[in-house]
Formats: structure tokens, C-alpha cells, sequence
């Protein structure tokens, strides 16, 4: 059961408006690490949690603190319409480079939401279910909210850089900090869970089914050989079970590929084919 304080978590109330800003803010709404995203991943990870209690309990906790922050974000893109004609902003876009970057206002907020918030991204594109993660191992979806939030975070922080508006600021400020905390939150869940289940997802696995030969094997594909310096190059595996290999010179182990003709319904090109064109004299006039 959920239930609706009319109180918001912090204070969502700008200065002034700024309706070409509101469009940079739907970014942290309805963007693939906004707060929509971060609301429904922890939400149904709750929901479909079947491990320890607490963890349960801990994902619908802060998922239904996202709610609240969605609901801020919303709000202040509402107020940040609210007093700013199109005109205006069309004005303050006159700039080309200006106008390039920023596109002027979201002609949506007017047209379609009546001066309102969209679960949109900043460029238009629709939220969806997609940009969510809720696997049923808790550590691979732990590491995935830690990722959300360390986005979800540098977006914010870029944001508040682009205004000066002191409430717009504020309220950012609030969310920031609330990134920081939950950031914190995922690495102790998963340092927690990691001395339990180990490093690697999944811990369930039979190693004996894995090519133990390459499983701890840096390989250096590209040109240059800076990586070989690196931690995951050298010494001590993290998961404790082996030792970092460095491959200078990755050599293949597989067949060439040959792949029998397909079957006449296919319709493909007939075996040879491509050869015999290859054979023919050219025509010339």
C-alpha cells in the first residue's frame, strides 16, 4: 500500500522561470538515469526480491523515495513553465550556437502537457522499461543502481552548473546529496553481499564448466601495451581464486568459419556463384 504526503521531500520551487531549462531538466525525469529509471528498477527489484528480508525492505524503501524525488522534479519543471512565453525563449535561443545547443523550449510542454512535466528525456525521447535492471541476483543488480546513481549524480551535478538560479539550485543540492548517500548505500550492500557470495556474479556456477585456461587472462587486443601495467594485469585475481595473466600476443584457437549452402527456399546465392562472376572476362563497348 502506498500513501501520499502533499508535502514534497525538500523544496521544488525556482526563482524564475526558465523554460528553456525545464527542457535540460527533464533529463534527470525521464533520461535512462533519471529518476523515473531509478524509481522502477529499485521498485521492482523490491517487488520481485527473494532473498533476505532486509534487502526487500531496503529496495522499497529508497525506491519509494524516488517517487518523492520524481515528484520534485516534476514540480519544478511545472513552475519553471509557469510565466515563460514561448516568445521569450525563442528570443533568448536567437544566438545560433545557443539555439544549436539548446534547441530553445520543448514546444511539448506547452502543446502537449499544458505547462507541464513529461516522462521524456531532455531531447523528447520517451522513458521506457528498457533502461531497468532486475535480474534476481541481488549483487549484479546492486552494481547496476551503483552505476544508475553514479550517473544519475554526474548528470545532477552538471545541471546545477547550468543555472544560477538559487532555487532551482537548492533543490538540486538535495539530490545530490541524496546520490551520495545512496551511492554509499550500494557499495556497503555490496561489499556485504560479496563476502557471502564472492566477487563474480553468478557465485552458483560450476567452475569446472568454465575454460579455466583464459578465466583469469588479460589479453591485449589492441596496439600499444600501456594496459599491461594495470591492476587487472598483475598479481592476485579479485575474487582470491587465481592470478592475473598478461597475453601479449592473443593467438586464435577457433575453426574458420564455412558455412554449409542454405536450402533453395533461402533464395540466397547459389554456391560458386560469386566465384564464377569473378572468372568472367569484362564486356566492353
Amino acid at each position: 500500500m502506498f500513501s501520499h504526503i502533499k508535502e514534497l521531500q525538500y523544496n521544488a520551487k525556482p526563482s524564475q522561470p526558465d523554460a528553456v531549462y525545464a527542457k535540460k531538466l527533464q533529463e534527470i525525469l525521464g533520461g535512462q538515469f533519471g529518476e523515473i529509471s531509478v524509481m522502477m528498477q529499485y521498485l521492482f527489484q523490491g517487488w520481485n526480491c527473494r532473498g533476505n528480508s532486509k534487502y526487500r525492505d531496503m529496495l522499497l524503501d529508497i525506491g519509494t523515495e524516488e517517487i518523492a524525488h520524481v515528484e520534485m522534479i516534476a514540480t519544478m519543471i511545472a513552475q519553471l513553465l509557469d510565466g515563460a512565453p514561448a516568445h521569450d525563449q525563442e528570443q533568448a535561443a536567437e544566438d545560433p550556437v545557443v539555439e544549436a545547443v539548446l534547441g530553445g523550449m520543448n514546444p511539448q510542454h506547452t502543446i502537449v502537457n499544458g505547462l507541464g512535466a513529461q516522462p521524456n528525456d531532455s531531447s523528447g525521447y520517451p522513458w521506457n522499461a528498457r533502461y531497468t535492471i532486475a535480474s534476481g541476483n541481488l549483487l549484479a543488480d546492486f552494481r547496476a543502481n551503483l552505476n544508475a546513481e553514479t550517473q544519475g549524480r554526474l548528470q545532477a551535478v552538471r545541471l546545477y552548473e547550468m543555472t544560477t538560479d538559487p532555487g532551482v539550485r537548492d533543490m538540486l543540492s538535495f539530490l545530490i546529496a541524496r546520490d551520495k548517500m545512496h551511492q554509499n548505500q550500494w557499495m556497503a550492500a555490496i561489499e556485504e553481499l560479496e563476502q557471502t557470495q564472492g566477487a563474480v556474479v553468478p557465485s552458483t556456477f560450476n567452475p569446472e564448466y568454465e575454460k579455466q585456461a583464459v578465466a583469469y587472462s588479460f589479453m591485449n587486443f589492441s596496439e600499444g601495451e600501456e594496459s599491461s601495467t594495470g591492476r587487472w594485469a598483475n598479481g592476485a585475481t579479485m575474487d582470491g581464486k587465481g592470478t592475473f595473466e598478461y597475453v601479449q600476443s592473443p593467438q586464435a584457437n577457433g575453426q574458420k568459419p564455412a558455412l554449409t549452402p542454405a536450402p533453395a527456399f533461402i533464395h540466397g546465392t547459389p554456391p560458386g556463384q560469386a566465384e564464377l562472376a569473378q572468372d568472367m572476362p569484362l564486356q566492353t563497348n
